[in-house]
């Protein structure tokens, strides 16, 4: 007080006095709302976006369980679901190549906003300059596989396997067809319990996030891709359709517990003959966890470490037998990313990702 005090003491108590102001102020301005989730009336406004996109991840946007950035035309958006401090978004932006930039941006200020970190979760290689520029880290986490249509077909010796698969099951009685989408209402009865049958055979609960769930609304907003024997629905998937016929590819897929070996193989096989029928280019099979990373002395940690999960890991995740069973159909492969701010801040970021798509901690540890 009266100056004779070092000059570093001063300084100290200045900044020290200074921060208790700051931080004073921040936690006494109102809360900023977190966003709510979409209602029906927006649901509707993307439907036509959704359709449009040549990326049929999009049609998780349908589920509801996230929430949604819309782009100042309406024509593009963000899905994304907020656990902890992480804010994650679901793919990259849904919309117009030329309104992504602004968009990821926004995002960016909106997580910064409210103090979260920014993630994207699936994220494909063709954005990754746009997430460079906002300071993103990108992370390997797995490869995506896709199959080329116009020369899918079940000819040649690499393909007997499924021949013979498709050929046991006609034998047995299978009998394939799709269903338009305001033809499901009825049949909804038979394909929830057939779900249910299937949830409780894998000891398993509704996943969240990045799959959907039996949610009759749903259900209802595509196609649905049947497989009957003797006239009883013994397995189910329901059709995501891209935009431009680019790209086709299935989000649940459910059996019946007592189906005949080999239904799996039947129901890909056939919605591939389908779908090439239809014009489609892509039949996308999805992503397989942890797979393509470099186990090199130089490579870095996460994707040594996670190379050995991927080998050694199946007691936990059949990492390599999803692998196996996609390499069947001779898909071609690409990158999956999660963008993240990285560093300290990644171990929670991951925790705070395995909780939103397992419906919470709970869930992580348990089935």
């Amino acid at each position: 007080m009266h100056g004779d005090a070092p000059r570093f003491l001063r300084a100290t108590v200045g900044a020290i006095s200074l921060m208790v102001l700051v931080g004073m102020q921040r936690l006494l301005r109102p809360a900023i709302p977190e966003p709510s989730l979409p209602a029906a009336s927006d649901l509707a406004r993307i439907r036509p976006v959704i359709e449009a996109s040549p990326d049929t991840t999009a049609y998780l946007a349908l589920l509801g369980d996230k929430r949604l950035l819309m782009s100042e035309s309406g024509r593009s958006f963000i899905m994304y679901g907020i656990e902890g401090r992480s804010w994650v978004a679901m793919g990259d932006p849904v919309g117009p190549e030329e309104e992504r930039r602004e968009l990821v941006w926004r995002f960016r200020e909106l997580c910064d906003h409210h103090g979260g970190w920014t993630v994207f979760y699936e994220a494909g290689a063709e954005n990754l300059p746009l997430y460079l520029d906002l300071g993103l880290t990108p992370l390997k986490i797995g490869e995506e596989a896709c199959v080329q249509l116009e020369d899918f077909s079940l000819d040649g010796g690499r393909r007997k396997g499924l021949r013979y698969a498709r050929t046991r099951m006609e034998r047995e009685g299978a009998v394939f067809s799709v269903i338009r989408p305001e033809e499901v209402a009825a049949l909804l009865p038979d394909l929830r319990a057939l779900s249910e049958a299937w949830l409780a055979e894998k000891n398993t609960r509704e996943k969240r996030f990045s799959l959907g769930s039996f949610k009759d609304d749903y259900m209802k907003a595509c196609p649905v891709a049947i497989v009957r024997q003797r006239n009883e629905i013994i397995a189910f998937a329901n059709i995501w359709a891209g935009g431009s016929k680019e790209e086709l590819s299935i989000d649940l897929m459910r059996h019946r517990p007592d189906a005949p070996q080999g239904i799996m193989e039947f129901l890909f096989v056939e919605l591939m003959l389908w779908g090439r029928q239809q014009g489609f280019r892509w039949f996308n099979l999805g992503m397989v966890p942890l797979a393509g990373l470099e186990d090199h002395a130089l490579a870095p940690l996460w994707n040594r470490l996670g190379a050995r999960v991927f080998r050694h890991g199946e007691h936990f995740y059949n990492f390599q037998g999803l692998r196996r069973f996609k390499e069947h159909f001779d898909p071609d492969w690409s990158p999956k990313y999660l963008i993240s701010p990285g560093g300290f801040a990644l171990p929670l970021i991951l925790t705070n990702l395995a909780s939103l798509m397992a419906g919470g901690l709970k869930g992580v540890v348990a089935k």
